[in-house]
């Protein structure tokens, strides 16, 4: 399909600087076939979902993948790595800028200088680097390196929110659910930042169940989509696994006629990637790249609680396959007019099919 059919204008003003407070105030746009929208609030989640429904959250935890340092070279320019997938103990593969003052052979160093005493400096070698990414080989290995980038380095807050403020303390607790597990990801599940744990409790009570999931977000979610048509783009591979007993409780949840209900378009690219052709859920591990866009059958997933994402977008893409294109850019127009907060730390919008 042409990317330019995915385009739509956003006013600068609706992109979300800070998250609701509390997370769980933001507004809820509900969207269903053939029926007029619905202007709700996250909060009343549990009494849009049914009994016997089960809610699917990505328990990944983000790290401070945003480093900024300079090259030991010349001028010693300065230099900023966003991490977005790790090799091994020591070497990352990571989003440089600006890319090109950097050449194989080079030493980047990050941080404040003396920061944390016993690390010493942070340097990286870059390995090998092609346009804007490169391979970065750390002076550190494993948990000691995790600590360095713990210590030194930023939330990678997204470009549209990093481009007017500086990440600062909020975002560390901000940019992360209350249900951060499994650290790996370099950009949030934003839908499930909008649950506080009481709203969590009151799904259980209500009779909805929960199940957690782990799929690593990757940086490669923040770029746009640059080719005139979606065939030619690719999406960046994030590891994710779905546990035994997650599917086993999934596939329960659809025998006893209840829906699946992803929290988010990382977790409902996860349980489509774990899906047979019957639709059965089967235990996961491993890198998914499933880029979903109009035409795609879905098969895992019944009902998709989402923010609100960029035009041209892979997520809105996958959007405009679950509920249909002109729905959605009719939704997001009442979103605009309605004020409802756009992307990361904005509103959320819930898309149920066929009920």
């Amino acid at each position: 399909m042409r990317t330019d059919l995915f385009d739509f204008e956003l006013p600068r003003d609706r992109i979300a600087l800070r998250p609701a407070s509390p997370r769980d105030a933001a507004r809820l746009l509900v969207i269903r076939p053939s029926l007029p929208f619905e202007d709700r609030f996250v909060r009343e989640l549990p009494g849009l979902l049914r009994v016997g429904d089960r809610l699917v959250l990505n328990d990944t935890k983000v790290i401070p993948a945003r480093l900024n340092g300079r090259l030991l070279k010349g001028a010693e320019p300065r230099i900023e790595a966003t991490l977005y997938r790790r090799l091994d103990g020591s070497r990352w593969r990571a989003f440089l800028r600006p890319a090109k003052k950097a050449a194989p052979g080079d030493v980047i160093r990050f941080g404040e200088e003396g920061k944390v005493c016993f690390l010493g400096q942070l340097d990286a070698t870059v390995e090998d680097r092609e346009g804007g990414e490169a391979t970065l080989a750390f002076a550190f290995h494993g948990p000691v390196l995790d600590q360095a980038i713990e210590e030194r380095g930023d939330m990678p807050l997204p470009p549209y929110i990093a481009a007017r403020r500086a990440p600062d303390a909020r975002d560390r607790v901000d940019y992360q659910t209350v249900f951060a597990r499994d650290e790996g990801s370099v950009a949030a599940p934003t839908a499930a930042l909008h649950f506080t744990a009481a709203l969590l409790a009151q799904l259980k009570a209500r009779g909805i169940g929960l199940t957690f999931v782990t799929l690593h977000v990757g940086a490669g979610t923040f770029l746009p989509v640059k080719a005139e048509n979606t065939e030619q783009h690719k999406l960046h591979p994030e590891w994710g696994s779905v546990s035994a007993a997650a599917a086993q409780a999934l596939n329960a949840t659809r025998g006893g006629g209840g829906r699946i209900v992803a929290a988010g378009t990382t977790s409902l690219r996860l349980l489509e990637s774990a899906c047979d052709e019957r639709g059965v859920l089967q235990p996961f591990s491993g890198e998914s790249s499933l880029f979903i866009t109009p035409g795609y059958r879905f098969r895992a997933v019944d009902a998709l609680m989402t923010n609100f994402h960029l035009p041209r977008s892979t997520l809105f893409m996958l959007v405009a396959a679950f509920a249909g294109l002109d729905v959605m850019k009719r939704a997001y127009a009442h979103a605009i007019d309605a004020g409802y907060r756009f992307y990361s730390y904005g509103d959320a919008c819930l898309l149920l099919r066929g009920a």
